[in-house]
């Protein structure tokens, strides 16, 4: 956590970050020309971002995109704000939700375990349910499979769609509808895409939320910061969060 809070102290990371906030996937060129600054020092500013977990970067043909990461956000408020002022810091959790062109999100985080435990943690319904809304995800987790998502606790089926690549421990694409409410369910098919990557005793989790239209609706994608804290939290300490949103579905809200 050091390195992120070294990383918001400086007022022109901040801005920067409030530039993806703005409009996410941005070249270094498009956020070079926002700054009085000079190339080089975006470039550094960037990369302490990077290195903190808060801008990812992906390659799309010869340029380089930033996104902005949530997660790490998250995770501060979840161990320190959150115990003290949770109806006030329920703004800062939005930092990704309210974004305006949410075609591709993509969402980081380094989590003490084995691809295997992470696997499973995805896969098994049981363990699903302790971190992601208390929501359920069923499926026989083969390629070209389906799956549901569902909770006693919910008025009816949360989610549906097609696993499209199985590769476990490693990889796992799927297209999903979700089904909570009429406005999300009117949004259509998005595609997830799990990625994991041992990283000495960790792991290094990808979530890429995409094929989302220009201006869909924020509750597709919102809550993935909450998920992958919740994630973490259970596999490295085996304690639940116990935030609102967290237990949604769970029975125990």
């Amino acid at each position: 956590m050091d390195a992120v809070f070294k990383a918001l102290a400086d007022p022109t990371r901040r801005s920067l970050l409030d530039e993806l906030f703005r409009d996410d996937g941005q070249t270094l060129s498009a956020l070079e020309a926002r700054f009085e600054i000079t190339r080089f020092a975006v470039m550094k500013h960037l990369k302490l971002l990077e290195a903190a977990g808060l801008v990812v970067t992906r390659r799309r043909g010869r340029e380089k995109l930033h996104f902005l990461n949530p997660v790490p956000i998250r995770l501060v408020h979840d161990r320190w704000v959150s115990k003290y002022a949770e109806p006030w810091a329920a703004g800062l959790s939005g930092l990704k939700s309210r974004l305006e062109n949410p075609m591709e999100k993509i969402f980081e985080i380094y989590i003490r375990t084995t691809p295997e435990r992470l696997w499973e943690a995805i896969t098994d319904p049981e363990i699903r349910s302790k971190y992601n809304f208390g929501a359920r995800v069923t499926s026989d987790w083969t390629p070209g499979s389906r799956f549901e998502m569902g909770a006693p606790g919910a008025p009816g089926p949360l989610g549906e769609g097609q696993n499209i690549e199985v590769d476990p421990p490693r990889k796992l694409v799927q297209s999903m509808v979700a089904l909570w409410s009429e406005e999300v369910k009117s949004e259509g098919p998005t595609r997830i895409t799990w990625e994991i990557e041992p990283v000495g005793d960790s792991c290094r989790l990808t979530v890429t939320h995409d094929e989302l239209r220009d201006g869909a609706n924020d509750e597709l994608y919102g809550g993935w910061p909450m998920i992958l804290s919740g994630l973490k939290t259970w596999l490295e300490t085996g304690e639940l969060l116990t935030t609102p949103g967290s237990l949604m579905y769970s029975g125990n809200n």
